[in-house]
């Protein structure tokens, strides 16, 4: 949060905000938000702190178009974590059991008008895996119930589902731990797909150091000692049946009530100057929404490990935020041979990343820019020619456009230039001029040694001018001695 105020990306709210306000002062905000005067106890509540690239590399220490690279690179050099005493975990300052530990006493709010209730969106959940040892690190949210109740949502396959559906299968609880305000390097650890592994580890290696952990007061779960706050509790052993939701969910609609299991709380530990931390999520802006960039990050992360085995030079990978971070991709390469662009298209149809459109162009192409690719799909595109659509493909069901379906469609948009001929005129880009130092001659003695650009001639003469050259070329066209070629260049007629 202080890097973020030294970098101006960060607002401050002091006048006191009442709870049903907060997500109206984030909504939209190109800035992280600090309220730090929140409901009636005066709570700070920090939102949006992930919302945009910049903040994220800022965490990261790299550059926004070093993020996939950077995180790619990283999953790959996992750095164990460091287990500290409670009594040096700043995470342990406050420590409430018992009735104490009551969810209704943090300033948890309102999200979305039509939300099942307020929500704790800032989540990291970790479990400790029975098969492996390993702790399990995801993304998670609380839909608050009651004092030491929420809902939590498993409907999507993960690894905390698969985890909990085990422990139900035995009648058994299975003990959790949230934490609420991390690194950001840290969710973006919670987002990566890797081997079995601890994934502490791999948090360890989104920071670029060992976390330190503790272990938590109520449970055996170790959870990062330099949090916020964290809430130790477990989920009960009846399996998916509660009621939960509706949600204002990431891709920019409400997600239907759902069957899920319940968190019981059994403890919250937290610092005792915390700052609560929530993230935005879903509405109108979704491209300014911190699960969005942090989804659109994971999926660039992604989609590099599938190209570097499909095409030999990818040259940069970008998926949009606003298209709540997964479903729309652009590729730039450099082809070192035929169909690698229909190659690419290929890669990321069956890739990891839930992708459903795909674009892919030149390396002169900044994919970044919407401006530009605009322009390369208009200008480089025959949809009878250039677009490839096939369908059955995996789905995530909160996209409404499925009606309903079980499996969806994808397209690839090819947006090169022919092979071979990207040099041809048609496909050269136009540059502000720029003038060759040469020999000094006349317009004539310059076109005595060859065809000449206006440029060229301009060079010969030395002049940063120019309307002395069309006087000079109008002099020779009324001689009937100059000519031109096909590429525009001028030259003397033949005697």
């Amino acid at each position: 949060v202080e890097a973020l105020a030294d970098a101006g990306e960060w607002v401050g709210r002091t006048d006191p905000t009442e709870l049903l306000d907060i997500a109206a002062g984030i909504d939209g905000n190109r800035k992280a938000v600090w309220f730090q005067h929140a409901g009636p106890e005066g709570a700070h509540i920090i939102g949006n702190v992930m919302g945009s690239r910049q903040r994220i590399a800022m965490a990261m220490g790299c550059t926004e178009r070093e993020l996939p690279l950077q995180f790619r690179d990283r999953v790959a050099r996992p750095i164990p974590p460091v287990e500290v005493p409670s009594s040096a975990a700043p995470v342990h300052q406050v420590v409430l059991t018992g009735k104490d530990a009551d969810l209704t006493r943090l300033p948890v709010h309102l999200q979305h008008g039509r939300d099942g209730g307020p929500y704790i969106s800032a989540g990291l959940d970790m479990t400790v895996d029975p098969l492996t040892g390993f702790t399990n690190v995801g993304c998670r949210r609380l839909m608050v119930r009651g004092r030491q109740v929420a809902g939590i949502d498993l409907n999507a396959p993960s690894d905390l589902r698969a985890i909990y559906l085990r422990h139900v299968k035995k009648g058994e609880r299975l003990p959790i731990a949230l934490v609420v305000g991390s690194h950001p390097a840290d969710f973006l650890a919670a987002q990566a797909v890797t081997p079995a592994m601890d994934e502490l580890s791999v948090m360890g290696a989104m920071r670029g150091a060992a976390v330190p952990v503790v272990k938590c007061i109520t449970n055996d779960i170790r959870v990062p000692a330099d949090a916020e706050l964290v809430l130790e509790g477990y989920l009960d052993e009846h399996g998916l049946v509660e009621p939960e939701g509706p949600y204002g969910e990431y891709l920019g609609y409400y997600g239907l009530m759902k069957r899920n299991p319940l968190f019981h709380l059994t403890a919250i530990t937290r610092r005792r100057d915390y700052v609560f931390q929530t993230v935005s999520i879903g509405g109108r802006f979704v491209g300014q929404t911190d699960t969005a960039v942090l989804g659109a990050v994971r999926t660039e992360a992604a989609l590099w490990a599938a190209l570097a085995n499909a095409v030999r030079e990818p040259v940069a990978v970008c998926c949009t935020a606003s298209c709540g971070g997964m479903y729309n991709v652009r590729i730039a390469l450099r082809q070192r041979v035929p169909g690698e662009a229909r190659n690419a298209i290929a890669a990321v149809f069956g890739s990891i990343a839930d992708v459903k459109h795909v674009f892919v162009t030149d390396e002169d192409i900044d994919v970044f820019s919407d401006e530009q690719l605009d322009w390369a799909l208009a200008t480089r595109f025959q949809a009878d020619r250039d677009l490839v659509v096939a369908s059955g493909f995996r789905v995530i069901p909160l996209d409404p456009s499925l009606r309903g379906q079980r499996t969806g469609a994808k397209a690839g948009f090819d947006l090169t230039k022919p092979f071979g001929r990207a040099d041809a005129a048609e496909y050269e880009i136009p540059m502000p001029p720029v003038a060759a130092p040469r020999a000094r001659s006349s317009v004539e003695g310059a076109l005595a040694e060859g065809p000449q650009s206006y440029l060229d001639l301009m060079s010969a003469l030395g002049t940063r001018d120019g309307r002395e050259v069309a006087i000079d070329l109008d002099r020779l066209y009324g001689e009937g001695r100059l000519d031109r070629l096909e590429d525009g260049r001028y030259q003397l007629k033949k005697a």
